[in-house]
């Protein structure tokens, strides 16, 4: 008795063990498969309107992380390229001291960003909310997405998931640590899975407000 009990219990932990990896691993690739053709470089990305790039933290000054920077870098090499004529600069603003989208937009004016151009989204405080709020708030029906590889596929299935029609461009200009690579593939695989719960069964509404679309006066 004893022994059937010890390998009922192994069983049942394999079993739940297994269960747990493949609702990590699992929409990780399918995100991946989804993402694979939709992923570009500078040179070979479709135009598009407009480029929403993705917040990734602050330093304590209050200027943006190097992750941040190359992809603010990556959409203003986009624009200058004239393959984009609006950025929108969605990033985390929920204390007065901590403002992603305005340290995004001072860093590509220095980058010779026209003001008028860039677009500010002060509530895209995760990727789901950016995309969200993209198409709800800003009317985007299509655009680029700007950020790294190994956030890509996320933010593309999370995006055309919720009625943009997106493409990537990898913002990977600069040599990242090895040990920072690895914690950001293995916090994927947990975003991910989140996702999908966001997606697919929680459904959360973000912040919203008045709708302000950017092309909302042109043709």
């Amino acid at each position: 008795m004893f022994y059937k009990l010890t390998r009922f219990l192994r069983n049942l932990s394999l079993s739940v063990g297994l269960i747990g990896l493949l609702t990590l691993f699992l929409p990780r690739l399918i995100t991946a498969i989804h993402a694979a053709a939709r992923i570009h470089s500078v040179d070979s990305a479709p135009p598009e309107r407009v480029a929403i790039i993705f917040g990734a933290g602050l330093r304590r000054d209050g200027t943006p992380t190097a992750i941040l920077r190359d992809r603010v870098q990556t959409a203003a090499d986009l624009y200058l390229s004239g393959r984009v004529e609006k950025l929108l600069m969605s990033g985390d603003n929920s204390f007065v001291e901590y403002n992603e989208p305005e340290a995004m937009r001072q860093y590509a004016l220095d980058l010779g960003i026209p003001a008028q151009d860039i677009v500010l989204d002060n509530a895209g405080r995760r990727t789901y909310d950016t995309c969200y709020r993209a198409r709800a708030v800003f009317g985007i029906e299509s655009a680029l997405l700007v950020t790294q590889g190994f956030h890509l596929p996320r933010a593309l299935f999370t995006c055309n998931a919720l009625g943009i029609k997106a493409e990537g461009v990898q913002a990977d200009n600069y040599y990242y640590l090895k040990r920072s690579r690895l914690i950001w593939n293995v916090r994927e695989l947990f975003a991910t899975a989140g996702a999908f719960v966001d997606l697919y069964v929680s459904r959360p509404e973000p912040v919203l407000g008045e709708p302000d679309p950017i092309f909302a006066n042109r043709p």
